[in-house]
């Protein structure tokens, strides 16, 4: 991204009328931009953001690439770093490797050693791919074992040309069993200490009623995707031509937000087949992100790849989910 989209993007953003601001940095891999880019996004944050506003910064990152200066910049104004780790070793250099085909896990626990050092918070975001999803407790434990006290878990699904699964996808079975056994042993021994994202996401939505993040929300209209040059998109998972809204160098966020693309994007989420309509689930699921929907082009209302995981996880739970959210209250959140 160039300084000239940069400016841009946050100058537009920051005029915005808005009680708080969000910004989620990733790529690619955002910490090969170095720390003078992020240093930049800071200070014009500053020369734009209104007085006493209130600005939240992610980053997502492998870890690899963390410098000493990096992470104090990172710590001095507070962002929340995602870390993408998989699992122990075994699970995580299955795939995530150097170009030269080496393994990465000692690198990335030594970059999230040099980021705790400098206070930053940082959590685990770990893919489940077919390397680790038949080993759900190796994978959570090897996570609390590293310190990471908020945890998110992405099924890891892709599909060749074809519409084939790809050789590391994982199906609905395996992952509504890794997703299972990840809640029987954090319900019996971690609710106090640890956190699981989409565990959160299910009891938030049942003690308020509404959506704690995206794939639980009736529409896709949460967020923006701006690419390097200032191309805008309603998700990172749809970055594609179809779905292009514009240009944040030639229009504003108001024009964007009221755009026939962003709207009838928004709209297909809730587009589901009649066997969402008829599930039990439904309120919880919403049917699914739609990238699980419309793989390769497909249509809102083909039921997710991993309905059937979906299903399996909220038969098995749901009972302890509402026991929990019984003893919760509202205004916890």
């Amino acid at each position: 991204m160039s300084e000239e989209v940069l400016r841009r993007l946050i100058r537009t953003y920051m005029q915005t009328p808005q009680p708080g601001y969000a910004m989620i940095w990733q790529g690619g891999e955002p910490t090969l931009m170095g720390s003078p880019f992020f240093e930049k996004v800071v200070a014009y944050q500053k020369r734009f953001g209104r007085q006493g506003a209130r600005i939240a910064n992610s980053l997502q990152t492998n870890a690899v690439r963390i410098t000493d200066d990096l992470a104090a910049h990172l710590g001095r104004y507070r962002f929340l770093t995602g870390c993408s780790i998989d699992g122990p070793p075994g699970v995580h250099d299955r795939h995530r490797k150097t170009a030269s085909g080496k393994p990465t896990h000692a690198r990335v626990m030594e970059g999230v050693r040099t980021l705790r050092a400098n206070r930053v918070r940082v959590n685990a975001l770990a893919l489940v791919s077919r390397a680790g999803v038949e080993k759900p407790l190796e994978v959570y434990r090897h996570l609390k074992d590293q310190g990471f006290a908020y945890i998110q878990f992405i099924p890891c699904l892709e599909l060749d040309d074809a519409g084939s699964p790809l050789p590391f996808s994982v199906d609905g079975e395996s992952w509504g069993r890794f997703m299972r056994a990840v809640f029987d042993e954090w319900h019996a021994r971690d609710q106090a200490r640890i956190s699981v994202r989409l565990f959160d996401s299910v009891l938030y939505r049942l003690v308020t009623g509404k959506a704690g993040e995206c794939r639980l929300a009736p529409r896709c209209d949460g967020y923006f995707v701006v690419e390097h040059n200032g191309d805008i998109y309603p998700c990172d998972f749809f970055v594609e031509p179809r779905w292009k809204i514009g240009n944040i160098m030639e229009m504003s966020w108001q024009e964007a937000r009221s755009s026939e693309t962003y709207r009838r994007f928004a709209a297909l989420k809730g587009q589901w087949s009649e066997a969402c309509a008829s599930c039990e689930h439904l309120p919880l699921c919403m049917g699914d992100c739609l990238k699980y929907r419309m793989a390769q082009g497909g249509e809102p209302r083909t039921p997710s790849s991993l309905c059937s995981g979906w299903k399996a996880f909220f038969d098995a739970t749901m009972d302890r989910f509402r026991s929990l959210a019984a003893r919760i209250p509202r205004t916890s959140f």
